[in-house]
């Protein structure tokens, strides 16, 4: 057996790295080629792409010859930078005018009782949004969006025509995951595709900047699993009250979930459209949908919370350039949420969520709070005066 010294492996190890950089180059391409075949299965000629740098550099140099000490306005910086090269340096920088996007829809899941709220409130509160009754209401209109509710599938057919719903059924609520998948491949298809086109059809007609929200009764049981299953987080980490589950509720949730898991083991070897349609619910697809359409599209996407947050990781999963178009709006008080955003983001400061509120709520509610963030964000970055034209020192003396 042949001998292999120290000098041999030193005389190599520059073969060695160069074959590993082959490897890692080829996997890279073959991510990104898989990536580009996702989004076209969509969509075709679908695709998202990433920041130039030199639009994040060149905003910044914009911002520290303005009339403050550099960096001292935070998060409203960093938050500038992202929207000048969203919008790939065209001045002056809006995000108005903006539009929420709550999307609606049922779960079969709700038939395993993970929700202390029947199946029906779903449907009621649609009615709510629609009389103007509910938060994101009043959120929207204090904070200036315009609000849409999009039903993509509440239980007992299609509601009556009203001037702020927006019919995009994929049926009459998903199936019981626990049984089996939530949908098949092609109605999740179809959803993505909708939600792409819906945002398309929304910037197309001005909007600057858009949020998505979500009502579900058992929603949270679906976002749990697709945490789960795209992050492999076990259901105890991720599981929580949702609408005010009590502690026995819970550990239940977390039985449904893990059952949920073996049942469709098969769809965690295929890829995100897979997994997305085993666990998924109907407003969680159109909503991943959404973000894939903005993010194409150039428009900034607020994000809300758990739910919501879940059809960001979709997203990710599909075209991890997503990440760059969409902010997060608030950490919920869903005790997963952190978890995951935190294994998303490694804790970044670009790209943690801008509020901490204490909120649980979605609809949309902490979209539509930190959209005045983004507002501050471009104000600064139009309206400020330069040291130069002010006539003040830039440096101490």
């Amino acid at each position: 057996m042949a001998k292999h010294t120290q000098t041999d492996f030193f005389h190599h190890a520059p073969m060695m790295h160069m074959l590993a950089s082959i490897c890692l180059h080829v996997y890279n391409i073959s991510m990104h080629t898989k990536h580009i075949s996702l989004l076209e299965s969509i969509s075709p000629g679908l695709h998202i792409d990433p920041l130039d740098q030199e639009h994040i550099h060149a905003a910044q140099n914009h911002l520290n010859s303005l009339t403050k000490p550099r960096g001292s306005l935070g998060r409203l910086e960093t938050l500038a930078c992202r929207l000048f090269a969203i919008s790939s340096g065209a001045l002056p920088l809006s995000v108005s005018p903006a539009l929420m996007l709550t999307v609606a829809a049922d779960h079969g899941i709700a038939a395993q009782h993970v929700s202390p709220y029947p199946q029906a409130v779903t449907r009621q509160m649609v009615q709510n949004f629609l009389h103007g009754g509910a938060a994101i209401n009043v959120l929207c209109n204090i904070s200036g969006l315009d609000l849409r509710i999009v039903d993509a599938g509440c239980c007992g057919g299609a509601f009556p025509q009203h001037p702020m719903l927006v019919d995009r059924r994929l049926g009459d609520g998903t199936a019981d995951f626990s049984q089996g998948s939530a949908m098949q491949r092609m109605t999740c298809l179809k959803g993505l595709r909708m939600g792409v086109e819906l945002a398309q059809k929304t910037i197309q007609s001005g909007y600057r900047c858009l949020g998505i929200g979500e009502m579900g009764i058992a929603n949270s049981t679906a976002a749990t699993a697709l945490y789960c299953a795209f992050l492999r987080r076990n259901p105890e980490d991720m599981t929580g009250p949702g609408a005010g589950a009590d502690k026995t509720m819970i550990g239940h949730k977390i039985h449904v979930v893990r059952k949920a898991l073996e049942v469709n083991k098969r769809a965690l070897l295929g890829d995100a459209i897979d997994i997305l349609a085993a666990f998924g619910g109907f407003e969680i697809v159109l909503m991943t949908g959404l973000l894939l359409g903005a993010a194409a599209q150039r428009v900034p996407v607020l994000v809300d919370g758990f739910i919501s947050s879940a059809a960001y990781v979709a997203a990710l999963a599909i075209c991890p350039a997503v990440s760059e178009y969409a902010i997060l709006a608030h950490s919920s008080a869903e005790p997963g949420h952190l978890l995951a955003l935190h294994q998303l983001t490694g804790a970044v400061e670009l790209d943690t969520p801008l509020l901490h509120l204490g909120l649980r709520l979605g609809e949309g509610t902490g979209g539509a709070i930190a959209y005045h963030l983004l507002r501050c964000a471009s104000a600064i970055f139009n309206g400020m005066a330069t040291f130069n034209a002010a006539g003040v020192l830039e440096k101490p003396c």
